[in-house]
């Protein structure tokens, strides 16, 4: 089970139904989690509920894309929902008979949450986790997926302390920097207490955890814009920064729309920053429709930076800004390297993340922490379920 298939039903309520949906697969991103002991005769039933587990997903999600109920066909909506929850009660029955007979199994109640955080059931998905914690609580995962849990129903605090013993754990799993980078980056007021910390230095805590999980995944589009839109949110804003960021977005991007996505973010910087011209061919570079709406808004904002009304103030930026031009890229990781003595943000500290849920055999997610189950500002949280 994934976040993806939750996603898809929520889309299915959304007035624009293919436009909500395409969102959301766009949205997703996975990892997958080896599978320890896979000779043990519990892990072999394990593995068979969770490959009904993985069918039950594919049939849903083959339901939900060949749908074709009206959005104001409330009833047939309410019966189509019931159809799937009664298909998704059959993996619940095969997790709860697999633990009946095996309760020393930590993997089959992480597994079993996971499966209960993907069909919205996010309570029932704690109680499995700190059943999981309990048996095994060396499982990184397990931190991680109750980490996101109470990132979002609190208390925020214990979201902190899991994610850094989640990452204590695992250092080299960068979903756990990316879930904690998003959690310190959505509560700054409850990071700055905690940790004892003014706004800035909220920020580059935020960002030097989102530089450390590039660092350990430095072609990830998703965190790689994940980590460049965080900078929309400080203020005065760090353009030289941004810029670096979004550059190194476009370079890792797989496709023309991903890179035209990108050059919306660089257009809108390169505004701020001053950067006219480079900003008005970012814009005319962009051919994609799905992006015309926000083109006009920056061309826009672009004419009316040339030519401001008498009684505006100029944003402030940070950085002692260089042309893009002189943005260099490191061929080992893709991260740019600005020349003329303006450094890239430094190596982020080593913690003592819209997060991601590590699931134990799901397909991508939904903006949500990310749980190791088999995973932005934020797209979403992640989840975890090492085996």
């Amino acid at each position: 089970m994934s976040d993806l298939t939750i996603g898809l039903l929520s889309a299915l309520l959304a007035t624009n139904q293919p436009t909500a949906i395409s969102n959301v697969i766009q949205q997703q991103t996975g990892i997958t989690v080896p599978v320890a002991n896979e000779n043990d005769p519990a892990e072999k039933e394990l593995r068979v509920v969770m490959q009904g587990d993985d069918a039950a997903q594919a049939e849903v999600n083959d339901w939900i894309s060949t749908n074709n109920i009206a959005a104001t066909n409330t009833v047939a909506k309410v019966q189509f929902r019931q159809r799937i929850m009664s298909r998704f009660d059959e993996v619940r029955q095969s997790y709860e008979h697999f633990l009946r007979n095996h309760p020393d199994s930590a993997h089959g109640f992480l597994a079993y949450g996971s499966f209960l955080n993907d069909i919205g059931d996010e309570d029932g998905a704690q109680v499995q986790y700190e059943n999981s914690k309990q048996l095994d609580p060396k499982n990184p995962a397990v931190w991680n997926n109750l980490a996101n849990y109470y990132g979002e129903h609190g208390p925020i605090t214990n979201a902190f302390s899991y994610y850094t013993e989640a990452i204590r754990l695992n250092p080299s799993e960068p979903v756990y920097y990316q879930n904690f980078a998003t959690t310190v980056y959505l509560y700054r007021t409850d990071v700055k207490e905690f940790y004892h910390l003014n706004e800035q230095q909220t920020f580059d805590k935020a960002l030097g955890l989102y530089k450390q999980a590039m660092s350990l995944d430095p072609s990830n589009i998703v965190l790689a814009t994940d980590y460049a839109e965080s900078y929309y949110g400080i203020k005065p804003l760090r353009t030289n920064d941004a810029l670096v960021a979004w550059t190194n977005a476009f370079n890792i991007a797989q496709d023309e729309n991903e890179r035209e996505g990108v050059r919306v973010h660089l257009a809108r910087v390169k505004i701020s920053a001053g950067f006219y011209d480079d900003a008005q061919a970012e814009l005319d570079a962009i051919t994609n429709a799905s992006f015309t709406e926000m083109k006009i808004h920056l061309e826009r904002s672009l004419a009316d930076h040339k030519n401001p009304p008498t009684n505006s103030v100029p944003e402030t930026s940070t950085n002692n800004l260089i042309s893009p031009a002189n943005i260099l890229v490191s061929p080992t990781n893709a991260i740019p390297i600005p020349t003329n003595g303006v450094p890239a943000l430094t190596n982020p500290p080593v913690p003592a993340t819209n997060s991601a849920n590590i699931l134990t055999n799901v397909l991508p997610l939904t903006p949500k922490l990310t749980s190791h189950h088999l995973l932005a500002p934020p797209t979403g949280f992640r989840m975890a379920t090492n085996y």
